[in-house]
């Protein structure tokens, strides 16, 4: 049988295959032990750390959607000093690339976590989470603004020699110009897209269902949208992409691979299968090995180069 290449490099990130897993949805990997063996995975990113512990959202915070899911979890996480004295040592035995995903209200916290994540020899990469609210400027979400994606990815690009990777928000009218100013501002590499802003309301309590409100879409239904800016950001940057969004199977993977995606991130639906990673990861090698590709490299952005 023919050797398939699958490896891949996210900004000097070592993948043994392009397949993670999407911030917040697989906890920190140790949920799914005894489903498979994480250590397959190319790599897995962590639910977003904080400053400090954070207990979330009141419930209900989490909604099925036709075909999707609408959640309001608020970050909900043990906080900095917890996960690198207790969660790190949990960790140990997976020897897959960690990518540690944080967030803060203020640049000053986005500085702090990335000085000390970056002293922890375990952890092979930073991804900001661009998403969250910058409480000094009324309560925006730092994502929505070029200027302060700029500045704030240049801060904690300052703050850390590991790889950045900055997440993008959808909720842009220019997802292009957004992540130009990210890699501008020292971005090694970009995740897109998180959560698409979304409500439901329940008509018969006539009020929404969620207790925020308001919440983050995701999963299948989001996937067109992701792909198209997946497509868009690639052909005006440099530096690779991680595609994101209502990934369910190795088709859905190679949209954004063809899109342009380096590698991808399996979201939502690790909760209706979880072992959906490790099957797409056999699913991009079957593909590969019928359609004569030997390295999936060559797919990246074959639909437009």
């Amino acid at each position: 049988m023919s050797k398939i290449n699958l490896s891949v490099d996210i900004a000097g990130i070592k993948m043994q295959n392009p397949v993670t897993t999407a911030s917040g949805t697989f906890g920190f990997g140790l949920d799914y032990l005894d489903y498979f063996d994480v250590n397959q995975l190319g790599a897995v990113v962590t639910k977003t750390i904080t400053i400090n512990r954070r207990m979330g959202n009141p419930p209900p915070r989490i909604i099925e959607t036709p075909s999707g899911l609408l959640n309001s979890i608020g970050l909900a996480n043990p906080g900095i000093d917890e996960f690198i004295q207790s969660t790190l040592l949990d960790l140990e035995h997976i020897k897959a690339p960690i990518i540690v995903s944080i967030a803060g209200d203020t640049e000053e916290e986005y500085v702090e976590l990335a000085e000390r994540l970056d002293k922890v020899d375990k952890i092979a990469g930073i991804e900001l989470n661009v998403s969250c609210p910058n409480v000094r400027m009324g309560g925006i979400q730092f994502g929505v603004c070029p200027e302060q994606v700029n500045r704030l990815t240049k801060a904690s690009a300052a703050a850390t020699q590991k790889p950045l990777i900055v997440k993008l928000t959808p909720n842009v009218t220019d997802i292009v110009e957004v992540a130009c100013a990210a890699v501008e501002g020292g971005a090694r590499s970009l995740s897109l897209i998180n959560t698409l802003l979304g409500m439901s309301i329940d008509i018969n309590k006539r009020k929404p269902v969620l207790a925020n409100n308001v919440g983050g879409l995701a999963g299948p239904a989001i996937r067109p949208v992701a792909v198209r800016m997946v497509w868009q950001v690639a052909q005006a940057v440099d530096v690779p992409i991680i595609g994101v969004g209502g990934i369910c199977d190795y088709r859905d993977a190679l949209e954004f691979i063809m899109a342009g995606a380096a590698s991808v991130g399996v979201g939502t639906w690790n909760f209706v299968n979880p072992t959906a990673c490790v099957d797409i990861i056999e699913g991009l090698r079957c593909f590969c090995l019928e359609q004569g590709v030997k390295d999936i490299n060559e797919l990246v952005g074959c639909s437009w180069k």
